[in-house]
């Protein structure tokens, strides 16, 4: 049996345990018609892209399903968390038909975005009770970010290839935010969201962990199977264990991705029918975070976790006992059989692969010698500068594992404080929103928490990495779930002001 059908059956059969599990908790937050064709959409389009043995008669099928199905679905981005990532986003190119050399590179992100958040797009437009965009400062942000590094195209590249290049912003940061900000309206839609976001994490966390436990990557194969060939896809190991990639086509990613479920489960747990299927489900994003092997978002979980408690009740004295509990199993895992290989792996303790981190330091310090001869704007070529060649690794690449100084390189400390302030205004819109709820244990406020922690931890992981696959598609879709709670708290003042203004002239 070819090796990718081998992977199919376990793929299926992990997904059918998370699915089967998480079945009765999610059956509470979203109605059981909805749960059902988004798992059933989830398991045919899987075996789409097994059996198909094309990655164009995959997308082709794929792209009939994925419309119909966001056409009857109430919540788009519910159902776009839930496929975000059902399979490698491999991408392949369009054909220009003899006008130009190819339209535009298609993977399984853009297939999604085209499918099921660009007609949701058009339908928010034309609604009413959708919120103008340019309203907000994180609008104008991002519009002068994506404005600004469309024109800086230019200077390296092709009108027609800036054109490209304008497009997949579009599609790859406009409309996720777009859409995650105005489709989010009520509590319901935000738990509907986060739910297909926190299941499509699980599903990944199992795969992960029999990656790790089985030394296999069930993905690399379908790669091969679609006829596509995609350099992020390759076998990894950190201390002599494999590093567990899934869909996502590297650790790290991976080890992102569950990162962000852990924010959104600190939110949904409440909502579990028992303390099994909680602690199960913390169990299995565990060992999610775990296998990649990653200590970025090692470190990003924890910062998640810290500011949720902290911006809680009683914090001070959770901290503390958080304190507490890792400084206890610090000499604990030393005695453990497995311990010591546990400690090495990790960040500021241990001492395996420390060469990633002198890496890093380098790349910061070189990049900053290159960053001040074009400060502003940035530079095209800045990869064929004397500093950055000397950053060259033993696969012939300049791995630049730092979104940040990324962005500083490609399009200048204006383009960096763009990024920078339109986060910025999103942390200060959830954390103003948060405090219309004085009482620490209210719904809303557990969701503000939620969302503030998740991209606070994403801002921290993205130091360590670069935007790479789904990496950017994630942050642009937290942040466009953090306008919408502020926009959804901002709706709730109106009305609790209008309804206290009508009940005072009843009185008089």
């Amino acid at each position: 049996m070819p090796e990718h059908f081998r992977a199919l059956i376990v793929i299926l059969a992990v997904a059918g345990i998370v699915f089967t599990l998480a079945r009765r908790s999610a059956t509470d937050l979203i109605p059981y018609r909805d749960f059902t064709r988004r798992r059933n959409l989830w398991f045919a389009l899987t075996l789409l892209a097994f059996v198909s043995q094309n990655f164009w008669v995959y997308a082709g099928i794929a792209a009939i399903a994925l419309t119909v199905a966001g056409q009857r679905d109430r919540n788009p981005v519910g159902l776009f968390f839930l496929l975000l990532f059902l399979i490698p986003p491999a991408s392949a190119q369009i054909p220009g038909f003899g006008l130009i050399n190819y339209l535009f590179d298609l993977d399984h992100i853009r297939l999604l975005a085209l499918c099921v958040l660009l007609p949701a797009f058009f339908t928010l437009i034309r609604q009413a009770d959708t919120l103008p965009f340019g309203r907000t400062w994180p609008d104008r942000l991002l519009a002068a970010s994506i404005a600004l590094t469309s024109l800086l195209y230019l200077r390296e590249t092709t009108v027609t290839d800036t054109l490209r290049q304008t497009f997949y912003l579009f599609i790859e940061v406009f409309l996720p935010y777009y859409v995650a900000s105005r489709a989010i309206k009520k509590l319901s839609d935000f738990k509907d969201a986060l739910l297909g976001y926190l299941l499509a994490a699980m599903v990944l966390s199992l795969i992960a962990a029999f990656e790790y436990t089985r030394h296999w990557l069930l993905y690399d194969a379908l790669i091969d199977a679609l006829g596509m060939q995609w350099e992020m896809s390759g076998y990894l190991s950190r201390g002599g264990s494999l590093r567990a990639s899934a869909t996502t086509g590297q650790a790290i990613v991976l080890g992102y991705v569950v990162s962000v479920a852990i924010g959104f489960f600190l939110f949904l747990h409440v909502y579990a029918r028992s303390r099994l299927q909680r602690f199960l489900g913390a169990l299995l994003l565990a060992a999610g975070l775990f296998a990649p092997l990653s200590r970025g978002p090692w470190v990003g979980a924890a910062v998640i976790i810290t500011v949720f408690i902290a911006t809680g009740r009683g914090a001070i004295k959770r901290l503390m006992l958080l304190a507490l509990a890792g400084a206890l199993a610090l000499p604990m895992l030393a005695v453990l059989p497995a311990g010591e290989k546990v400690l090495d792996l990790l960040p500021f303790i241990g001492t395996l692969e420390k060469e990633n981190i002198t890496y890093r330091e380098r790349l910061i310090d070189n990049s900053l010698i290159v960053i001040q001869r074009n400060p502003l704007l940035g530079s095209f070529d800045y990869r064929s500068t004397p500093e950055m060649q000397a950053l060259v690794q033993g696969q012939g690449i300049i791995d630049i594992v730092n979104t940040y100084i990324s962005l500083a390189l490609k399009v200048g400390l204006i383009g960096l404080a763009l990024f920078v302030a339109f986060f910025g205004t999103v942390l200060l819109s959830i954390r103003k929103s948060m405090r219309s709820f004085p009482d620490k244990d209210d719904e809303e406020r557990r969701l503000g928490r939620a969302l503030l922690a998740t991209l606070a931890g994403i801002l921290v992981i993205i130091f360590t990495v670069s935007s790479i696959t789904v990496i950017p598609v994630v942050y642009w879709s937290v942040a466009g779930l953090g306008v919408a709670y502020a926009q959804m708290v901002s709706r709730l003042r109106h009305t609790q002001t209008a309804a206290a203004s009508n009940a005072s002239l009843q009185l008089r």
